[in-house]
């Protein structure tokens, strides 16, 4: 357990650039500071030269050595979950299985130490098609060479971080170097330039996932344990180019020929996980290859969530890129073989109100999919709604701006030309006055842009030069955020003030009570209210299951799938110290119920909440001093005022 929260303690500083004190950090994982000190010598020691972690008065930040000490993470050698992995290996790599005597004498341990390691076995089999089988001192695996490869690539996937293709860390699951260190860069450059030669599209993610396979493949036929047919071999002439681009540059740079079944499975692999047509191809082309009842359900389902959020994504060319992403997950959903997401994290804290559409549309498809998704597989579905958001984007929301700058010639006009061609997907240049003189008060464009200097100041005046340099460029951008952002969090107030109430607050959290009894003592008091009934609570713990509601490391947002409150209103309770959820911990649980009547103020609060408690000083602030619900308001709003 100390492994993984040193591994936990360096991902929350690699977040920051700022010191962290012993104490937020022991907030955020769990622990007494003092263990916060011991988990930092730890993790500096995995270097050999500089530092992981600078500490000083002012707490705790991440070093120039940071990174490699993230590397060197992973499972620690002659821990009990090291050992279990290579009792796994060992069985997979045993036809006839292991002498449970013999493997205690080559471990150094007892042999009811190797008796408990198969029972946490067996355990780890649940839900797939493996079995362990006893017969007399020995154990051995039974099922499919296909689920073999599967165990070990989960193996490989819980040894590394984010999922990332990581070759180290995939030779060390394996048990032995089979494949050069070297080969896998001239490999993953090779195989991305020929399959953009087919005319594909290649995602960077997915094709990290396929390489661990090939490597798993490549140890495996070495062992003469090849397949002799894929699963589910896709067919048709695009899958035989594949395999044919598998089979070559697998024999170039591996030495080794794959036989059919194998070539099958990778080429699917390759069209499940990486390639997908390129920008250009046309429609008919898209639908050629879906089968028509993923196109209809996912027709559907982003139909309802373009409605229900009020999202601009019903689009022809989206919903067939989507379906096609769809009909590959459920592939991948039969086959019990998710793709890993490295930007899972980032994309939820960032993007809250995309991922929420993803996870809505994920619902819609769980009937046709037949399996809840995981979080990496919901991120994906977010991507793909997020870039269709960017590209539907419209221009209302550029900020207007007007230009000050006294006549000469023709100099005002080469400043709009200036700033029309270098901030024009920021602002909106409105007007331009030419006078010295001009009526400040009168001006009332989001932001001023003059050359000369202004009686009166703020945040939308812009003292910039009549030849627009890269200096005055940075300087209105940096106005134009902090615009946005003071009209955000002001709409934010008005919302948030109409929507708490200190009937639905709670200081001190039962830590132990866990996401279920927070949300079950939250919903209580939204129900006590007549704000939601007992069924929209029992939706809010479904909605949990489908992905954790803990979009920052300190804010988790429970909440039902449906607008059915009769008003909209905010539950809030604060933990201190904090509690678990999900993967991580929180100390802000805010449940929202929200009506169909505020369905338009669904995105701005969501998003702006989950802003305002991403900034670690603002939680921490609230969090210290928030004890009452009239303090806690007195703080938000404080916080939200800047």
């Amino acid at each position: 357990m100390s492994r993984a929260r040193q591994d936990r303690l360096v991902t929350l500083l690699s977040r920051e650039d700022d010191w962290i004190t012993a104490a937020e950090l022991a907030d955020l994982i769990g622990v007494t500071p003092r263990s916060i000190r011991s988990y930092v010598t730890a993790v500096n020691a995995r270097v050999r030269v500089g530092t992981a972690i600078e500490s000083g008065p002012l707490g705790y930040r991440g070093g120039p050595e940071l990174p490699t000490a993230a590397r060197a993470g992973g499972i620690e050698e002659g821990t009990p979950r090291e050992r279990l992995h290579r009792l796994i290996r060992d069985i997979l790599a045993a036809p006839d299985g292991l002498d449970v005597y013999e493997t205690a004498d080559a471990y150094f341990v007892s042999a009811a130490t190797i008796e408990s390691d198969l029972s946490r076995v067996r355990s780890l089999l649940t839900g797939t098609r493996l079995t362990l089988e006893r017969s007399g001192p020995r154990a051995r695996l039974r099922g499919s060479e296909m689920d073999q490869r599967r165990l070990l690539s989960r193996l490989a996937h819980d040894e590394t971080d984010d999922g990332a293709f990581d070759l180290v860390t995939l030779r060390r699951a394996l048990g032995r170097s089979t494949v050069g260190a070297g080969v896998f860069g001239p490999l993953k450059r090779d195989l991305v330039a020929e399959l953009s030669g087919l005319g594909y599209y290649v995602n960077e993610f997915g094709i990290g996932d396929v390489l661990m396979h090939i490597a798993i493949a490549a140890d495996r036929v070495t062992r003469d344990r090849g397949l002799d047919e894929a699963v589910s071999a896709p067919v048709g002439d695009a899958a035989a180019r594949i395999s044919d681009v598998v089979d070559r540059l697998s024999r170039r740079h591996l030495d080794i020929g794959f036989g059919a079944g194998d070539l099958a499975h990778l080429a699917a692999l390759v069209q499940s996980r990486v390639v997908a047509p390129g920008a250009t191809a046309p429609i008919a082309t898209i639908r050629k290859g879906l089968d028509p009842a993923v196109e209809t359900a996912v027709r559907e389902a982003v139909s309802l969530a373009a409605s229900e959020f009020l999202v601009d994504i019903d689009h022809e060319d989206f919903v067939l890129r989507l379906a096609l992403h769809v009909q590959n997950l459920r592939q991948r959903a039969a086959e019990q073989a998710w793709s890993r997401n490295p930007l899972t994290r980032s994309l939820k804290t960032t993007y809250p109100m995309i991922f929420e559409v993803a996870v809505f549309i994920a619902d819609r498809l769980r009937g046709l999919l037949g399996i809840a998704l995981l979080d990496d597989e919901i991120a994906y579905i977010a991507m793909h709604v997020g870039g269709r958001l960017e590209r539907s984007r419209s221009d209302g929301g550029l900020l207007t701006a007007t230009i000050v700058c006294p006549g000469y010639y023709e100099l005002h006009e080469l400043l709009h030309s200036s700033i029309s061609r270098s901030l024009g997907q920021a602002i909106d240049v409105v007007g331009v006055d030419t006078h010295v003189d001009p009526d400040w008060a009168a001006i009332d464009t989001d932001l001023v842009l003059t050359t000369i200097d202004a009686p009166v100041g703020g945040d939308r005046i812009v003292r910039i030069q009549p030849f627009l340099t890269e200096a005055d460029i940075e300087r209105v951008q940096a106005a134009a955020g902090r615009v946005r952002r003071a009209r955000r969090l002001a709409r934010l107030r008005a919302e948030l003030e109409r929507y708490f109430s200190p009937d639905a607050f709670v200081f001190g959290l039962d830590p132990d009570a866990g996401s279920d009894g927070a949300i079950a003592r939250l919903g209580a008091l939204l129900v006590a209210q007549g704000v939601i009934d007992d069924d929209y609570v029992t939706r809010a713990l479904e909605r949990e299951k489908l992905s954790s509601t803990a979009f920052t490391d300190a804010l988790a947002v429970p909440h039902a799938i449906g607008m059915t409150a009769t008003r909209t209103a905010i539950a809030v309770g604060i933990a201190d110290p904090s509690m678990p959820w999900g993967d991580g911990r929180v100390q802000v649980v805010a449940m929202v119920a929200f009506s169909e009547s505020d369905r338009a103020a669904f995105q701005t609060v969501f998003e702006q909440l989950v802003e305002v408690f991403s900034e670690r000083d603002s939680v921490q602030r609230i969090v210290r001093r928030g004890t009452t619900f009239g303090a806690f308001l007195d703080e938000l709003v404080a916080v939200v005022d800047g």
